[in-house]
């Protein structure tokens, strides 16, 4: 397993540092490094990326700026000279914080934690199946896709309601759409996912899950017949 990874820093000395040592790590996959986040931004709008390695003192869009504008984040380690942005870089759930100069056992640290991170979120449960973490009231939690009945847009959270309970998460719709499965979960309106084997009826405005009737876009009809597989 490799993670797909860019290197972000406006110092071509420093870049090159780090590039090396992506390079040279076999868990690492270089897709590009960049001077600025504009161009990183660009990069990763057709590109899969998994990983940033970013610095923080950019000129004109620092390294919270340039995470501020993204939609779906990836796992980002922070790289700077200072100290002083290690308790704002946590708020943006770093999964690391180097300090240059970085060392090569450092470095590898930072990584692993990376990788360890990656099969949390994305290796199979033998018992229960896929699952995802959320962060809800500053906790991570652990959420088999299985018992996810849907996923409703909150204002500038998303509510994710289960078998179980429901939880507020900080995020996008564009990013739960992308961390689930499309055979099984299916955006049936601008503010709703829902997992298919939990719809028990529908018609040409709605579908229900137990007692909860969904709104279901004019457009998405034909979509979720497919999906139920439906003639």
């Amino acid at each position: 397993m490799k993670l797909n990874c860019v290197v972000v820093d406006d110092s071509s000395i420093q870049r090159m540092i780090i590039t090396k040592l992506v390079n040279n790590h076999q868990s690492l996959n270089l897709v590009g490094d960049f001077s600025n986040a504009i161009e990183a931004k660009s990069c990763m709008s057709i590109h899969s990326v998994d990983l940033i390695f970013l610095d923080i003192e950019m000129p004109i869009i620092n390294g919270f700026d340039f995470l501020d504008g993204l939609k779906n984040k990836p796992q980002i380690i922070f790289i700077t000279s200072k100290a002083d942005y290690a308790v704002k870089a946590f708020d943006y759930d770093a999964t690391d914080y180097l300090q240059k100069p970085i060392s090569v056992d450092r470095f590898d640290s930072a990584v692993k934690r990376a990788i360890d991170m990656h099969k949390l979120r994305h290796e199979v449960s033998e018992e229960e199946g896929d699952y995802i973490f959320i962060k809800s009231n500053l906790k991570k939690l652990k959420v088999f896709t299985s018992k996810i009945k849907w996923i409703e847009a909150y204002g500038d959270y998303v509510k994710v309601v289960t078998d179980e309970d429901s939880n507020l998460v900080l995020s996008t719709m564009k990013s739960f759409e992308n961390d689930l499965s499309k055979d099984r979960f299916l955006r049936v309106h601008k503010s709703f996912i829902v997992n298919i084997d939990k719809i028990e009826r529908f018609n040409s405005k709605f579908a229900e899950i137990g007692v909860t009737k969904i709104p279901l876009s004019r457009n998405k009809k034909d979509d979720l017949k497919k999906a139920l597989a439906i003639a």
